[in-house]
């Protein structure tokens, strides 16, 4: 066969070499229910007849822009200005892919260029690279980026960090053999992560704001891995606080990663979003992914290149820093244009609206009888303890045209004394009568 070129025999020596005594045993850590599930669709039907079953399905759904909008817990919805959308339709930014011609690949060298630029002053780092697929996979692709660094192999991971993105990084570590210590889910962001870095741990992955909300100062972690020989990995899933809170840089985060959808790119069901990546200039040689950098051509002129992209399809195959094979380059475009038009003044005034509306919706969501506020001190995202199944109350509340939030029991399946929590987001994009709404829906659901 043209396209088939592997024969049975070929495929029963390439599952010798790799121990496997059938294909399926390549799918064993997938659950069982997610492969081939059974669905309850005809066969076959004609074009028009499909196009009107699904458009009947799609219309089931309620969208962000729908009505009162409160979830969070790593994507969120900001205002993202029409010139963003404008700009980025341009065919040469949309159809543009890998810069690997840089004499013909100016433009979109440069504007990864001033991404990176952007990052890096953000986070309060010396270098960031040319972004990643999101922010989970950032996250993991640093505890790899550690392990190189130190030589050390156990890693520690804070409650406080998105049940997804210590899914993710746990796979990728365990599965070269590190050994991954994730804390239990610090619900009142007070857990003792000093006392859990020993001389064996190679970095210590803390999110800030935590996925229940809670700010964290980060140096006496920081310190305290230093002293060890570790190094602290900040995470953020929450863009748009670095607007208004320290940033991980100044407090001593050796490498910083998260998630920049909130900038320049919708909530699109999901994705394609933006990861970003940055850390300090001793350690650029063992960062991921790729790296713009500005040079001179030989009339003197500024130009732009790729640089230390040591990925798996440049130059260095198995010994490569990272594989991640492409990048979220237009997405990465879309943060970078959103940044622009902002500006210093303009982020943190977007920031300071996002966190009045989150005190605003804390104070009125907890004056509900049975609703009790974990928090302390959060920026635009706080969590809810019921006196009801949040799950239930989600379903109950999208039934009156309220998303109110995520529940505990979407993140962490497995933990019943988790279910009755709801973590609830606001922006700029949060008025005063969503929040009235809220209220009402809630105080009628439970």
């Amino acid at each position: 066969m043209r396209y088939l070129p592997l024969n049975q025999s070929d495929r029963a020596k390439m599952q010798d070499v790799i121990g496997i005594n059938s294909i399926d045993d390549l799918f064993a850590d997938v659950p069982k229910n997610a492969l081939n599930p059974a669905f309850d669709l005809p066969r076959q039907q004609s074009e028009m007849a499909v196009e009107r079953a699904l458009g009947e399905m799609a219309g089931k759904n309620i969208s962000g822009g729908q009505g009162p909008f409160f979830v969070g817990a790593g994507a969120y919805r900001h205002h993202v200005p029409a010139t963003v959308d404008h700009i980025i339709q341009r065919s040469e930014f949309l159809t543009s892919y890998t810069p690997y011609q840089p004499e013909i690949a100016q433009g979109t060298l440069q504007y990864l260029f001033e991404f990176q630029t952007q990052v890096a002053a953000l986070t309060g780092m010396d270098v960031a690279n040319a972004s990643m697929y999101d922010g989970s996979t950032a996250c993991a692709e640093a505890a790899l980026m550690a392990r190189r660094v130190t030589r050390k192999n156990r890693v520690v991971i804070s409650g406080g960090l998105h049940p997804h993105y210590a899914s993710v990084t746990r796979c990728n570590s365990e599965l070269i053999g590190d050994k991954v210590v994730l804390a239990p889910a610090n619900i009142k962001g007070d857990e003792d992560l000093i006392a859990m870095i020993d001389d064996q741990t190679s970095c210590v992955i803390v999110q800030n704001p935590d996925v229940f909300g809670h700010i964290r100062d980060l140096t006496p972690i920081a310190e305290a891995a230093h002293e060890k020989g570790a190094l602290l990995i900040a995470v953020f899933t929450e863009v748009v606080s670095l607007g208004a809170l320290q940033s991980p840089g100044a407090m001593g985060a050796d490498i910083v990663v998260g998630e920049g959808q909130s900038i320049g790119n919708s909530l699109n069901f999901g994705g394609p979003y933006v990861g970003l990546f940055a850390t300090r200039q001793k350690y650029i040689r063992h960062m991921p992914g790729r790296l713009c950098g500005q040079t001179k051509d030989a009339d003197g002129q500024r130009g732009f290149v790729l640089t230390l992209s040591t990925r798996e399809q440049h130059i260095r195959r198995d010994k490569a820093t990272s594989n991640i094979c492409t990048n979220s380059g237009l997405c990465a475009l879309a943060f970078s244009i959103h940044m622009s038009l902002l500006g210093e003044k303009g982020l943190r005034t977007m920031a300071t609206l996002s966190h009045e509306a989150a005190c605003d919706a804390a104070d009125a969501l907890s004056a509900l009888s049975g609703v009790v506020l974990l928090n302390d001190n959060f920026f635009n995202e706080f969590t809810l303890r019921l006196p009801k199944n949040a799950e239930q109350v989600a379903e109950d509340l999208a039934g009156k045209g309220v998303l109110g939030g995520v529940p505990g029991g979407r993140l962490w399946p497995e933990q019943e004394d988790l279910h009755n929590l709801l973590l609830v987001a606001a922006t700029e994009m949060t008025s005063t009568e969503h929040i009235r709404k809220f209220v009402a829906a809630l105080r009628e659901v439970l």
